[in-house]
């Protein structure tokens, strides 16, 4: 009894001190792997936002382009007919709509959406009007009513979504 008594006298405080030290050692690594983690994330956000903000601009860029103004004045030429002007109406919102697709990576779901919503509103107007007409009919007449139709509206489906995009860069910062 008395040597179990003397063995205990030394490991007892062994012991204390082992656990101690394993503690101590154990927060230090963990805050050193949080500090590590914290500068991993602020790298990551120093190379990631340069990137969001090229997507952002990219989507401004891309609703300025598929507006129904910007596009009769890019894709409108004289001698078209209202079925081929809008066929080239609905290529060019195709085409500028496949180049940006990879922008949703960068963005907010919401503000995606957002932008998919106004190129649908778009593409309906455009439908609509066309509705309105023979194919053959000539282009200009096309155009004179999707611009009528523009007047109507308050707010362009795409400046409510620049807008969006806007707000949602300056939470960013």
């Amino acid at each position: 009894m008395k040597e179990v008594l003397e063995i205990l006298k030394y490991l007892l405080p062994s012991l204390v001190v082992f656990l101690t030290v394993w503690y101590v050692l154990r927060a230090m690594f963990s805050a050193q792997a949080e500090q590590r983690r914290m500068e991993l994330a602020l790298e990551n956000q120093k190379l990631i936002t340069p990137i969001r903000l090229q997507a952002y601009e990219r989507l401004v860029l891309f609703l300025e382009r598929i507006s129904p103004e910007s596009l009769l004045l890019r894709v409108n030429r004289p001698g078209l007919t209202v079925q081929q002007l809008h066929q080239e109406l609905l290529a060019a919102i195709r085409n500028e709509y496949e180049h940006n697709l990879s922008q949703q990576l960068y963005i907010s779901p919401a503000a995606w959406e957002v932008v998919r919503n106004a190129r649908g509103q778009i593409l309906k107007l455009i439908n609509t009007t066309y509705e309105e007409f023979k194919p053959e009919d000539p282009a200009l007449d096309y155009s004179k009513r999707l611009f009528e139709k523009l007047v109507d509206i308050d707010k362009l489906p795409t400046q409510t979504a620049i807008d969006y995009l806007k707000k949602e860069v300056s939470r960013l910062f």
